[in-house]
């Protein structure tokens, strides 16, 4: 039997940050596309359950990206179990934008903040370049819009999202033309279960203050990623797709 029949069409993809959020939102589109998708996490507990109920197509590997000992087997691990590997989604990532004040930010928060939202993501690339290289594969990194525009105290945030960006072209030009390498930069983007959703609605004017009419789901950037792998986007790599409902571009007069 063909890894094709066994496993859609034939494509793995590693998805990090995935127990929860955009991260299992793209895990969930990529398996239902067809895609094995391995799902990467540092929370032990969670990820396998989350794997479990996606089904046949998803598996699990925990994962700390920011420890490359750690990225090297979870690589090796998908390599070893599927024999290739066609995709990553970098999406892990320390994800509060309003940290501490600046003046007590401390240097263990910034330095973790960096090392898990932008040296994760190299780290990645690093380990899974070989194996990409082999199939044409794609890299798509999730950025935030917080790379070009911030509230106070988002120092770390901001930063390790602007140097992401960076690394975005930079990867592009080293590993292209086999490997493409995008960024994805998501606004407000609901990522909530279901259960916190409810308990706490979104208010008409959250919605409302979109240009599009309502917040981001994950799907929105789901889709966005399917894209960007898929063959459709093959002219299109060192790119930053931002989706935000047209926030960016909105002017804001304060009355």
């Amino acid at each position: 039997m063909s890894a094709t029949d066994i496993f859609g069409n034939g494509r793995v993809a590693l998805v990090t940050g995935a127990a929860r959020g955009i991260g299992l939102g793209v895990s969930a589109w990529l398996i239902a596309e067809g895609w094995q998708v391995v799902l990467a996490d540092i929370d032990r507990e969670r990820g396998p359950k989350v794997a479990q109920a996606l089904g046949e197509r998803a598996g699990f590997v925990a994962l700390d990206v920011a420890n490359e000992a750690q990225v090297a087997a979870a690589v090796a691990e998908v390599i070893g179990q599927y024999g290739r590997l066609d995709a990553v989604v970098s999406n892990a990532a320390i994800s509060r934008p309003h940290n501490t004040p600046l003046e007590g930010l401390g240097l263990n928060e910034w330095n973790r903040s960096l090392a898990v939202n932008l040296t994760g993501p190299m780290l990645l690339a690093k380990h899974s370049a070989p194996y990409l290289r082999a199939h044409n594969g794609c890299i798509v990194n999730i950025a935030s819009t917080r790379a070009h525009q911030s509230e106070p105290n988002s120092e770390a945030y901001a930063a390790s999202k602007g140097g992401l960006l960076s690394l975005t072209h930079a990867l592009a030009s080293s590993l292209g033309p086999d490997i493409r390498v995008n960024a994805i930069s998501p606004g407000w983007i609901d990522a909530r279960d279901l259960r916190a959703r409810e308990a706490e609605p979104l208010t008409e004017l959250d919605h409302d203050q979109h240009l599009v009419g309502r917040v981001g789901t994950v799907e929105d950037v789901a889709a966005a990623v399917s894209w960007l792998i898929g063959e459709s986007a093959g002219f299109v790599t060192g790119q930053e797709l931002v989706i935000d409902g047209g926030m960016a571009c909105k002017m804001i007069y304060l009355d």
